[in-house]
């Protein structure tokens, strides 16, 4: 199938006698749909499934497919619209690819990104504007502090990060010793962001090192819940070290393999 059958496929479902639900829809309220198909993408490469990966990637075109399609009915553009924009924005983003430009290193296409965008309107008054709201907050906090340090604003060696993440530490403690509640989320808050720093001074996206911890806790804990019902007892009358016992059975098991999903 090419990508104008595609086309022709969603203009149908939109028609009069197409599908009622895909009539009934904004571009606002396929906003959710756009996440889920996004982060189900996310997981598919995380599962590393060549198969899964091509599903998701279809889903996720789909949704783009979808909104342009709306968006052309209302007369505002097309996907060739869209197609012909990011076109020309690349080729102008990467001069040392398509003109005649040397930039020898990631950092220095990384300034001529920023130099750009604020020529693109992107960035009017600061540095950190354009990372979305939207955003995961680990991810958020991520990428805001890249763009602080591209300019200069951060550490000079790890250290000084697990420094000032102990400070950090120690500020919430004490919030919690001496049970100030209303400013103990403010601490918490300022803990994660430090641990956000950890990990993009070491090369690690705390987004993705979280998903992953949560899907190993899944497994894990599944492995617990399928254990008891072999067992024909319930979560509820096992004791935690009965529990903790099935739990480092499950870490045993994922390290020789074994698949706990």
């Amino acid at each position: 199938m090419d990508f104008q059958r595609l086309l022709k496929i969603m203009e149908k479902l939109r028609d009069e006698g197409g599908c009622p639900w895909d009539k009934e829809q904004t571009s606002e309220s396929l906003k959710p749909f756009i996440l889920e198909e996004a982060y189900e993408l996310i997981e598919a490469i995380d599962m590393g499934d060549p198969e899964k990966i091509k599903e998701e990637l279809g889903d996720l075109l789909f949704q783009i497919v979808f909104q342009c399609q709306i968006a052309k009915e209302k007369k505002e553009f097309g996907i060739f619209d869209v197609i012909e924009k990011i076109g020309q924005k690349m080729i102008a983003r990467h001069p040392h690819v398509f003109g005649k430009a040397d930039y020898k290193t990631t950092d220095e296409v990384l300034s001529y990104w920023e130099e750009q965008k604020r020529r693109e309107g992107k960035l009017r008054v600061s540095i950190l504007e354009g990372v979305p709201e939207a955003l995961p907050s680990l991810l958020r906090a991520h990428r805001l502090q890249n763009r602080a340090a591209r300019v200069g604003f951060d550490w000079p060696k790890i250290e000084d990060v697990f420094k000032k993440f102990d400070e950090e530490m120690k500020e919430f403690k004490k919030t919690l010793e001496e049970k100030r509640q209303n400013e103990m989320e403010d601490e918490l808050g300022d803990l994660l962001f430090m641990l956000v720093n950890v990990s993009r001074f070491i090369g690690i996206n705390p987004e993705d090192a979280l998903r992953k911890t949560i899907a190993k806790f899944i497994s894990r804990f599944r492995y617990i819940e399928m254990s008891a019902a072999d067992q024909g007892r319930k979560l509820s009358h096992m004791t935690l070290e009965e529990m903790d016992k099935l739990w480092e059975e499950a870490k045993r098991s994922r390290a020789h393999g074994d698949n706990l999903a």
